[in-house]
């Protein structure tokens, strides 16, 4: 004789009746993710840019936005805000922007993060994540083709003897910790000059203001013709002969340093992601396919950008970067923070 329940259904009936609504449960929550997949987007994306118009970053963007907005029928809204290394587009986007996937920001993870660490944001470090990778551009040094500089033997000889100054586009940047790890493990002195921007930097060098230069490697392949490159912070150079042939770091003095890059990447509030995953996956699914595409590789081509740079990565990729770069960022904290100062102190002069 089967148990009695109070309401008069025996055990299979209860069990039968309980799973029912388990099951109904489960794939009403899967309705609801699945609308609010289905909606997304509902209006234009803004993206907030921490440059200039008219810079790098517009440029990337721009062939990244060009085919997106084709996969995701809405149309990209760029919102530059340059200043303060970055900082003031970063606490614009954490102040102003929706957290429910239609604003996002496109920076350069490198030089950004590295000035976190030179100074933290007015928002928690974990409250703005990266979730997909772009690029990994590795730092360079370079000369002029005309400089008495032939090797990164001949620059160390020389940086053994005297100063040397070097131009690089700002302080918190992986080139300049990349320089001054380097100038540290051989005994070298390096001075850096921080000239806001890759013209700036190179033309500094190709006049012979300034002794070499540091920068990200795409920028120096399309002015290769007046530089030369001299020594390379990755661990492989996929480029080869595009940038000289030029040895890597670690291999050349037996360093441990990892791989000092820029990587421009996009980035959402870290809420984003708790609440709307499935919009989340919309967007990297989106990118990886934009990236795939041969349109895309045509577009790197024709504005002189190697496409063996481009280094697809999703939200783990980003994580390891930022924890690894955060990692060299605190051993040459002071370093960065005594630089900057100086230069403050040296405009300030200038303008008085």
């Amino acid at each position: 004789m089967s148990e009695e329940f109070p309401s008069g259904l025996n055990r299979r009936h209860f069990l039968n009746s309980t799973l029912a609504t388990m099951a109904a449960g489960i794939l009403g929550s899967q309705r609801i993710a699945d609308a609010f997949a289905a909606d997304f987007p509902a209006r234009n994306i803004k993206v907030y840019v921490p440059t200039a118009q008219g810079g790098g970053a517009d440029l990337n963007l721009r062939l990244i936005t060009d085919i997106w907005k084709n996969l995701l029928k809405v149309r990209f809204e760029p919102s530059f805000n340059p200043g303060a290394a970055g900082r003031v587009a970063y606490e614009t986007f954490m102040g102003r922007a929706s957290n429910d996937g239609h604003d996002l920001l496109f920076g350069n993870m490198g030089p950004e993060v590295l000035n976190w660490v030179v100074k933290r944001p007015t928002f928690p470090l974990e409250a703005c994540r990266y979730f997909f990778r772009v690029d990994a551009d590795p730092s360079v040094i370079y000369v002029s083709k005309r400089s008495k500089f032939k090797t990164i033997d001949d620059i160390i000889a020389e940086g053994k003897k005297r100063r040397l100054n070097f131009a690089t586009s700002r302080i918190a940047h992986p080139a300049t910790i990349g320089a001054m790890a380097l100038a540290k493990a051989t005994g070298a002195n390096f001075n850096p000059i921080p000239l806001g921007g890759g013209r700036n930097t190179r033309n500094a060098v190709a006049t012979g203001e300034l002794d070499f230069g540091a920068l990200p490697a795409a920028g120096m392949v399309a002015a290769r013709n007046n530089f030369k490159i001299v020594l390379l912070f990755d661990d492989k150079n996929v480029l080869g002969e595009r940038l000289d042939n030029a040895p890597t770091v670690n291999a050349k003095f037996g360093l441990k340093l990892p791989p000092l890059v820029s990587a421009r990447a996009f980035a959402v509030k870290a809420e984003t992601i708790a609440k709307y995953p499935e919009r989340m996956k919309i967007l990297e699914d989106t990118l990886r396919k934009v990236v795939a595409t041969e349109e895309y590789k045509k577009a790197v081509a024709k504005a002189n950008t190697p496409f063996e740079l481009i280094e697809p990565g999703g939200q783990k990729d980003c994580d390891d970067y930022v924890k690894q770069i955060m990692a060299i960022g605190e051993e040459y904290r002071d370093f960065m923070r005594g630089a900057e100062a100086q230069e403050k102190k040296k405009k300030k002069k200038k303008s008085a």
